[in-house]
């Protein structure tokens, strides 16, 4: 009876250890953030980014970023193109308020780290893979990163005058968190 006892009180103090290393660190997302995108004949940025980042660089097989940013945040720095872009012939924001992000698996790459996930633009979802840093500093830390997206792959046309336009755009993420 003794024994069990023991066992019970031991499975009672690994368990909630256990349950914690499956977590680990959650992070909160800061309201100074940046996601920047450009490309030859529009730039801008978009806001309205939420969601889940679970991150530990020394558990990245538990990692997890579950993020969305509202599309009819785009701001180019002109009216006119900004109702554009919320239109039907570009992101068509009624239909596809969001744009999203769910990752598939962080690897360790050199002094970066590498993330492959699901990005889910204009109704199209394909998997992409990118770098990122992140720097830690006591409670609160920054991812950067940055990867391309061809629009035509997820179904933005634009208009006749799309060919103004390129296809290619760089996003730059620059994300502060608060460790929750």
């Amino acid at each position: 009876m003794l024994f069990l006892k023991r066992q019970l009180f031991i499975l009672l103090l690994i368990l909630p250890a256990a349950f914690a290393f499956t977590i680990g660190n959650t992070w909160s997302i800061s309201d100074d953030y940046e996601v920047r995108f450009s490309g030859s004949g529009a730039e801008g940025t978009f806001r309205g980014l939420t969601g889940t980042i679970k991150f530990d660089p020394d558990q990245l097989r538990q990692s997890q970023f579950d993020v969305s940013i509202d599309a009819t945040t785009i701001d180019t720095g002109n009216k006119t193109k900004d109702k554009h872009a919320r239109g039907k012939s570009w992101f068509d924001v009624e239909q596809y308020p969001e744009i999203k992000f769910r990752s598939l698996q962080v690897t360790k790459a050199g002094d970066q780290y590498q993330m492959t996930g699901t990005l889910t633009l204009h109704g199209v979802e394909k998997e992409i893979t990118f770098p990122f840093t992140f720097t830690e500093n006591g409670g609160s830390g920054l991812f950067e990163g940055s990867f391309t997206v061809d629009r035509e792959e997820y179904g933005i046309k634009g208009p006749f005058i799309g060919f103004m336009v390129g296809d290619d755009f760089e996003v730059n993420l620059k994300v502060p968190v608060e460790n929750k």
